[in-house]
């Protein structure tokens, strides 16, 4: 793998915490950063990379719910890393009591839907229909000719999310609940409610549905993201989805590659190309 290759990799999706590595073996940036300090900084070293501004040049959050910034504070203002969001995001996380390190120095601030540079990124972004206390946002990563987008924590799919889907060769996508699980589950009616409204998380079948409308042949990587541990399982979620592409004759693990990710065990680091990963 050379040095200027795009790789990716998740350190954990789901209410537990989010946080994602973009970039090349050199530098990068995380989305989110939703876990703790010690395991994003565990998750880059174990790719020779460090915590530090020199290896990580911005963290880019999507919204102010504690799962996705809990150690902004520690990564922004201890260590220097500039944190990247829209202002109605910033002062979200201004009012979230789980981040105990407000934000000073290490702010910055970008338009929804105006794209914007840093370092080799090209970087857009969308709106997302969910209940954060602010707006909540979907990421478009350009880096050279491949195209990278991620969606957590979508309550309905909109056009500009699913216009995303269509250009982009590798997606993150969430894939959070499958909705009899959930009915029949232990959680209260009016958590359920919650979840299943247009400002909750998105279901396998909607996620699925998603992919099989908005398919192309550039499409070369899936990620499911944001899977429930009470509401979902990664075999049903991975089934589901694939039922959707299989209906317009795609084949996971032949025309695309698609894994749901862990929600507390780092992935593999993948290289990002116009090839499809191999089936592991």
């Amino acid at each position: 793998m050379d040095n200027s290759d795009l790789i990716f990799r998740c350190f954990g999706s789901g209410s537990s915490g989010n946080s994602y590595y973009l970039g090349t073996r050199q530098r990068g940036i995380l989305i989110d950063a939703g876990l703790s300090a010690r395991m994003i900084q565990r998750g880059l070293r174990e790719m020779g990379l460090e915590l530090s501004p020199y290896h990580i040049m911005g963290v880019l959050i999507t919204h102010d719910h504690a799962d996705h910034i809990r150690a902004v504070g520690t990564l922004g203002e201890r260590v220097h890393i500039p944190i990247y969001t829209t202002a109605l995001v910033h002062e979200g996380i201004d009012r979230n009591y789980g981040v105990r390190e407000k934000l000073r120095t290490s702010r910055r601030f970008f338009e929804r839907g105006q794209a914007w540079q840093l370092g080799d990124f090209l970087i857009n972004t969308f709106g997302i229909s969910h209940d954060s206390s602010a707006e909540c946002l979907g990421y478009t990563i350009t880096y050279g000719d491949q195209h990278f987008m991620i969606a957590t924590d979508c309550g309905e799919p909109n056009p500009d999310m699913e216009a995303a889907v269509r250009a982009s060769n590798h997606i993150v996508i969430e894939a959070n609940h499958d909705e009899e699980l959930l009915l029949n589950g232990p959680y209260p009616t009016y958590l359920k409610q919650r979840i299943l409204s247009s400002k909750g998380h998105q279901s396998n079948d909607t996620c699925g549905r998603v992919l099989e409308q908005n398919w192309h042949e550039g499409l070369r990587n899936i990620w499911l993201c944001h899977l429930s541990q009470e509401n979902n399982d990664p075999q049903v979620a991975y089934d589901t989805v694939a039922e959707h592409l299989r209906a317009i004759g795609v084949e996971p693990g032949r025309d695309v590659f698609m894994r749901p990710l862990d929600r507390l065990i780092p992935s593999p680091v993948y290289k990002l190309d116009n090839h499809i990963l191999p089936s592991e």
